[in-house]
């Protein structure tokens, strides 16, 4: 796989979206990660990491029917590809190799 994951923010939306059932919104997405992590991130900042991710195939959106609700829109929803839940496998084998090679007072 020639793309793979860049960071820890990009890692931890991705490990998150895949315990969430397919079609998330950004802004479910944005819930879940506070609850998971105990920080709020700015709205820009995942869907800028979401369009990175969809980029490279890691994620994939389509656009859902407007909400029933006066004036209500259409919102984006996101899945994790296949693509996806390899790159988070092949990121955890690294990060495992990573912290087999630290000192047993570090790991």
């Amino acid at each position: 796989m020639s793309e793979s994951l860049r960071g820890t923010f990009e890692t931890t939306l991705l490990a998150t979206m895949a315990t969430l059932p397919h079609g998330v919104s950004g802004l479910d997405l944005r819930r879940a990660l506070a609850e998971r992590t105990g920080r709020t991130p700015a709205v820009g900042a995942i869907y800028t990491v979401l369009q990175r991710l969809e980029a490279k195939a890691f994620v994939t959106s389509r656009v859902d029917e407007p909400r029933a609700v006066r004036g209500g829109r259409a919102r984006r929803l996101f899945s994790i590809s296949g693509a996806g839940v390899q790159a988070l496998e092949e990121f955890r084998k690294r990060a495992d190799i990573a912290w087999g090679t630290l000192s047993p007072e570090l790991a």
